[in-house]
């Protein structure tokens, strides 16, 4: 384990291991973060069964751990678990129904959240997981309440995530609670991943959506995207690209997967999280800003979007908190 003193992570190894899951744990917490300081993650890796372990692609694991070192763990970090079919071994759901009681934190990664579920500790509560396994999940323990949609879910030191890269959205949210938003920002850098994908997101868009659209009105959609602060009504829209409006409604969701009104009210929310971001401007000007025109209408379509308040948004995200913080369950840093 790397010589730090802050919360002791600990991710599951086991045959058939999940290999992008178990590593993305070890990304976050496993590496070295010396401008963070000293308070960092202790990591390791816990084999629930005897080596050499089978992992995808082909090659094996022999792990450092054995189960008992879940026993200190703060973290417990389960990866997509082995197949939604597989039997979770009773030995591990007594460890961790132990580990939560004395007030460890779990955590699950895609099918990871089948493993959490046979624990009974997330009966009654939101659940979410890849959305392929998530009527599996629901047939299986039907005493849960599975979110099919959200990136990812924390109910009482429970934590279940989607598909892989959620995973990831999922493990910076936890560095954020931890070290706060500017660590969270730094770690998300070092991976070129956004520090800023809320939980409630959906995991996915029925339709892609194009950051340029390739069409005759693509030169129209760069112009509203300098101009948001204009009022861009459809009509407006519809007689700028030279069409119909029926026309034009039909060739905005072509090229962006959305009505136009949900198109544009997406690119000013956009905007506005950009600003939030990286200003302190006023709420009022940022309304203004991005054209929603008002506080009330920027907070309405921002917290029907993003699930959270602008306000909320800039705490979280806006990186400018650099002052130490004692992290849970290590020393202060």
């Amino acid at each position: 384990m790397p010589n730090t003193t802050g919360p002791l992570v600990a991710a599951l190894l086991y045959d058939g291991l999940c290999t992008f899951e178990f590593g993305i744990v070890s990304e976050i917490f496993g590496l070295p973060r010396p401008e963070i300081g000293p308070g960092w993650y202790r990591f390791a890796s816990c084999a629930i069964e005897a080596g050499p372990l089978r992992a995808h692609g082909g090659f094996t694991i022999l792990p450092d751990h054995g189960p008992d070192l879940l026993d200190q763990a703060d973290l417990i970090v389960i990866p997509g678990w082995k197949d939604t079919e597989a039997p979770v071994p009773p030995a591990l759901v007594d460890q961790l129904r132990r580990a939560h009681a004395r007030g460890a934190r779990l955590a699950s990664i895609c099918s990871g959240a089948f493993v959490l579920a046979a624990t009974g500790l997330l009966d009654g509560a939101p659940v979410t997981t890849h959305w392929r396994h998530a009527a599996a999940l629901q047939r299986r323990f039907p005493a849960i309440r599975v979110d099919s949609t959200s990136l990812y879910r924390e109910t009482d030191r429970l934590f279940t995530s989607a598909g892989s890269a959620a995973g990831i959205d999922l493990l910076i949210a936890i560095v954020r609670q931890d070290f706060g938003p500017a660590a969270a920002n730094s770690v998300a850098r070092r991976i070129v991943m956004p520090a800023h994908r809320a939980g409630g997101q959906a995991q996915f868009l029925e339709r892609p959506v194009s950051p340029r659209a390739d069409t005759d009105i693509a030169p129209l959609i760069d112009r509203v995207r300098q101009t948001l602060h204009q009022p861009w009504p459809i009509a407006r829209l519809a007689k700028e690209a030279g069409m119909s409006r029926r026309s034009f409604e039909r060739r905005i969701v072509a090229a962006t997967g959305m009505p136009a009104g949900e198109w544009l009210a997406a690119e000013r929310i956009a905007a506005a999280q950009t600003i939030l971001r990286e200003t302190t401007c006023p709420m009022e000007e940022v309304a203004e800003a991005v054209g929603f025109g008002s506080v009330f209408a920027l907070r309405h379509h921002f917290r029907n979007r993003v699930k959270l308040s602008p306000r909320e948004y800039r705490r979280n995200f806006a990186g400018q908190d650099t002052s130490p913080r004692t992290p849970r369950g290590g020393t202060p840093a």
